[in-house]
């Protein structure tokens, strides 16, 4: 059962200041330094002790108490929908902690559980802020061991961000990589069948004594189709009469399978016209072995292509992964922000297929790099593409566009962001940067998004606004190009 103060009621006693009491403080951190006197300011606050397994306070309440742990072990315990509960940090003798979400007046982040008998004393609202006003040594104490301790908690916060963000991205990332991978096994596969047919029409062909007529019609032909670097462009309706009209043409002329060559023969550009003077050179045997090695020869070419169009896909999608996991590493850098954004449209491209969303792009070619040394810029197009693909409907709308100014104290980078999606409704807009607000249903936001785009634009020294209404909703990010 919880009492009033937010600890479970546990018996406390007040403290009093005896010499063991006293021996117990000097192993605190915090306190090492206080003389016995100044150590006063400590009498009567609450005492507990507790045995293994007694609970402190559960995970989403709101903390009321600053805690020193004089001896034993406090562990804190994060549970996860459908996931058991896992220890995330523990506190062992001489540690003192709470003030963070005291003072910010925020829940905690996980139960607090004595993981070994321990003894511990508890500051309320009230004696935590006497002891910070009477106690200049611990104040000094608390507020650096404060500022390091939101310093891990805002690193862990971006982390678990990060992590929220790959997560959502690698089953689509596993997707592109299937894709092009399967193609290139398909093609490759095909283009074996290929070359065996080849090598048997070849030593066919090679068997055939050729007249001069001949054999230049052959080099005419083979000349022809490996000039042609890509098919031609034709609408449906033109390349089904086309592929129609060329295999009745060969059908009349006994070639074998020619509704299976007419399809490839076409894609090149090659007609029933072009062929006519071949028909007339060759006998219909020995003609349809030259338009089976043509036709081989041309699929040939195709499947290298789409080989070479997978495998470059697959590069594509590798150096956006890179790109993206090691951005903002290491030492001062420049950063081409169009290549971050592109990096991360690359990896989003799977869900904006899906609902076929028109991404339009105004990208500023001479853009200057940003020189800093700050990172996680990626999650923050991650986090506004991502809304922005939840936002729009089915062949929705994104526009981004990313420009420079320069301003009379430095020059400015500037990157816009805008959907055609319902809006922000206008009561949630002023807490839509709130940490872990969100609108999305459970399991679907993390509510760390826009909390955290906000952090790091700020860590760049940059600002972010917003515009919405029903139809337009648009981002805008203010950067310098140096700090």
């Amino acid at each position: 059962m919880t009492s009033p103060s937010g600890i479970i009621d546990l018996h406390a006693t007040p403290a009093v200041l005896t010499p063991e009491l006293i021996s117990l403080l000097r192993g605190v951190s915090i306190l090492a330094s206080l003389k016995d006197d100044e150590l006063r300011c400590l009498e009567g606050v609450d005492e507990l002790r507790l045995a293994e397994g007694d609970i402190l306070i559960h995970q989403g309440e709101f903390a009321t108490h600053f805690l020193i742990v004089l001896t034993g072990r406090i562990g804190v315990f994060q549970a996860a929908s459908g996931k058991p509960e896992t220890e995330i940090v523990a506190y062992a003798e001489g540690s003192a902690f709470g003030e963070l979400p005291l003072l910010a007046n925020m829940p905690v982040g996980g139960t607090l559980r004595a993981t070994q008998p321990s003894h511990l004393l508890a500051l309320d609202e009230t004696a935590f802020w006497q002891l910070m006003t009477t106690c200049p040594h611990v104040r000094k104490a608390i507020l650096g061991n404060m500022a390091q301790r939101f310093q891990k908690y805002q690193s862990m916060t971006l982390h678990q961000e990060k992590m929220a963000s790959l997560g959502t991205l690698a089953a689509g990332l596993m997707h592109e990589l299937n894709n092009p991978g399967a193609a290139a096994r398909r093609a490759a596969s095909q283009l074996r069948q290929n070359l065996e047919r080849m090598n048997e029409l070849g030593l066919r062909l090679s068997r055939t004594t050729l007249d001069a007529e001949q054999k230049q019609c052959i080099t005419e032909l083979k000349q022809h189709a490996m000039s042609t670097h890509r098919p031609v462009r034709m609408n449906s309706l033109e390349q089904s009469d086309a592929e129609e009209e060329l295999a009745a043409w060969m059908e009349d002329a006994h070639i074998a399978d020619a509704w299976k060559l007419a399809p490839t023969l076409v894609s090149i550009g090659i007609t029933s016209r072009e062929l006519e003077c071949a028909r007339s050179e060759f006998p219909p045997d020995l003609f349809s072995d030259c338009l089976g090695w043509l036709e081989a020869l041309v699929s040939s070419m195709s499947l290298v292509g789409m080989i070479e169009e997978s495998i470059g896909r697959i590069t594509e999608l590798i150096h956006a992964v890179k790109s993206y996991a090691y951005e903002g590493k290491g030492s001062r850098q420049s950063i081409n922000v169009n290549d971050s954004i592109h990096a991360t449209l690359v990896i989003l491209a799977h869900k904006m297929r899906e609902k076929q969303i028109v991404v339009e792009r105004e990208f500023d070619d001479l853009l200057p790099p940003l020189q800093t040394d700050q990172s996680g810029l990626n999650q923050v197009w991650t986090n506004l593409l991502d809304n922005a693909i939840d936002a729009v409907g089915p062949h929705g709308i994104i526009r981004i566009r990313t420009w420079s100014e320069r301003r009379p104290e430095r020059p400015y980078l500037l990157i816009s962001v805008a959907d055609n999606g319902p809006g922000i409704p206008l009561e949630i807009q002023p807490r839509i940067f709130d940490p872990f607000y969100t609108t999305k249903d459970v399991g679907v936001g993390t509510g760390l998004g826009l909390g955290i785009v906000a952090r790091i634009v700020e860590q760049f020294g940059g600002t972010i606004r917003f515009s919405s209404e029903p139809g337009h909703t648009e981002f805008l990010i203010t950067l310098p190009v140096s700090r």
